[in-house]
């Protein structure tokens, strides 16, 4: 009888230690007296993300709809306490004027455990700068026009695969469409490589893409473990990696740089950035640069260049399939710049097709990549105008997909609008409400490349072809509930067929 009586007093025990422990660690923002909902002993707040109810940019949103009249407030993710800045001239603080106090994105990095996972998104500060400053000049506006014809050059190649398909007459899954497409791009203009996606329906690299971004459980378990579990995931962390896939995209870089230097070859792009890092090691600043390091760069230039540039071209393309009015506008504008100034798709064409910018611009506050900013701050930080001060190391999330969704500041924002971005309505707005590429030092180094790429995609498409909802196509819109990025459930299925009376 002793027995059991000892069995349950200690399980009593461990149970109010563990009571504690959470009770303890929900008391963050009540001791800072910052607002926030009370968070369940398991899930904290976020509970309906972490069961995959819902993504969690759509967690996110609803509890930004709660509390949007304050200027922050506080949740937690399980127990771990997290700020979220609503007001959008503190956002600014944070990300343009105080940007050297939140230059840490307050991601883990576990280079021991993730070979390839020391890149530009996630490094901590010290080794972010150098980095960033050596890759930035692939990206200058000169660069990017000596790229353009490259990504013309795919755009053709594009128009003849759409020929192919449209001939099937099938609905088109425009996600994995636009994919092989942005694959092309990046494989061509960063590294001097023909991919062939578009041609080759095995080919090896959009094969390996698709293994690093399909949601899986051990995608699930490396995720909670890299967050919840830091120190176990140190020692038992390489159990849970893509092998396979890092084997395959270093082998990948390895050899086109050592074929490179062996030949003699030099070309304005990604990997020649790399070649001279790995030549100059004394730009990073005592940093070593290891293949491992040199390649998670190209390995994220790879995977972020294609896959949020195909899910706003097909966003895009999902919603002028639901608005034809918008879809035809838009076709009318590349028809008359081609008139104007010649069927090849040139820099020119894209800065005179105004309509088009508004497109891609409404697109991207309606489904922004991320729907979230990530931000660690580096010391004690008092909010400008409050009489909150945050201690260091507290983690930051600014909710872009629940402020590109407000009323208060795009009216009725379930409904694509292009005219939202007319420059007057821009200029009436705050800089901070739109920050689809973030903002400050540490926004997207790719976003004007993924402007020029996106573009030439929907030129190619809409020039000659109409796109269409058709009964696969899921109406209304439900995001991918496993996917950190803003994705359509099940693909972008659309119906699209030649326009007989097109001019090409």
């Amino acid at each position: 009888m002793l027995d059991y009586f000892q069995i349950l007093c200690g399980i009593a025990i461990v149970l109010l230690s563990l009571y504690y422990y959470f009770a303890s660690a929900f008391n963050v923002w009540k001791n800072l007296n910052i607002p926030g909902p009370t968070p369940s002993l398991i899930f904290g707040n976020m509970k309906n993300s972490i069961k995959r109810k819902c993504a969690v940019s759509e967690d996110l949103k609803a509890w930004y709809d709660k509390y949007k009249h304050e200027p922050l407030f506080g949740l937690y993710i399980r127990s771990q306490p997290l700020l979220i800045v609503n007001d959008l001239d503190l956002i600014k603080d944070i990300l343009i004027k105080d940007f050297s106090l939140f230059a840490d994105r307050g991601l883990p990095v576990f280079p021991k455990v993730e070979p390839l996972g020391e890149h530009l998104f996630v490094l901590k500060p010290e080794k972010w700068r150098p980095i960033r400053m050596r890759l930035s000049p692939v990206f200058t506006s000169g660069k990017l026009k000596e790229m353009f014809p490259l990504i013309v050059e795919c755009g053709n190649h594009l128009k003849k695969y759409l020929e192919i398909i449209v001939a099937r007459n099938e609905p088109v899954d425009c996600r994995d469409l636009t994919a092989k497409y942005t694959t092309d791009v990046i494989g061509s203009c960063a590294f001097g490589i023909d991919m062939n996606s578009l041609s080759d329906e095995d080919n090896e690299f959009r094969r390996m893409s698709k293994k690093i971004l399909s949601p899986s459980l051990k995608q699930s378990t490396r995720d909670f473990c890299r967050q919840f579990l830091p120190r176990l995931y140190t020692l038992f962390g390489h159990w849970l990696q893509n092998t396979e896939e890092d084997k395959f995209f270093t082998k990948v870089i390895v050899d086109t740089i050592k074929y490179r230097k062996e030949n003699n070859v030099t070309r304005l792009d990604f990997v020649n950035l790399l070649i001279d890092i790995k030549e100059h090691p004394e730009k990073l600043e005592n940093i070593e640069a290891t293949d491992s390091l040199l390649t998670a760069q190209a390995l994220l230039f790879f995977i972020a260049g294609f896959e949020t540039s195909s899910a706003t071209i097909s966003h895009a393309l999902y919603e002028l399939a639901q608005h034809h009015d918008i879809q035809d506008k838009l076709r009318n504008e590349i028809r008359e710049t081609s008139a104007k100034l010649g069927h090849v798709v040139t820099y020119e064409h894209l800065k005179e097709m105004k309509y088009l910018d508004k497109v891609f611009k409404e697109t991207l506050r309606k489904y922004p990549a991320l729907g979230m900013l990530m931000r660690e701050v580096l010391e004690n930080y008092t909010f400008r105008g409050t009489k909150i001060t945050i201690p260091k190391g507290t983690n930051i999330w600014i909710p872009v997909y629940g402020i590109q969704m407000d009323p208060n500041i795009y009216p009725k924002p379930e409904i694509f609008d292009p005219h939202r971005f007319d420059e007057a309505a821009e200029a009436a707005r705050h800089p901070m409400s739109f920050l689809p590429f973030g903002d400050g030092p540490r926004n997207c180094i790719g976003a004007r490349f993924a402007h020029l790429q996106s573009k030439v995609g929907l030129i190619t498409i809409l020039r000659d072809y109409k796109v269409d909802v058709c009964e696969k196509t899921r109406i209304p819109y439900k995001m991918e509930e496993r996917s950190f990025l803003i994705t359509l459930k099940g693909g972008v299925p659309l119906k699209i067929t030649k326009i007989e009376d097109s001019t090409s």
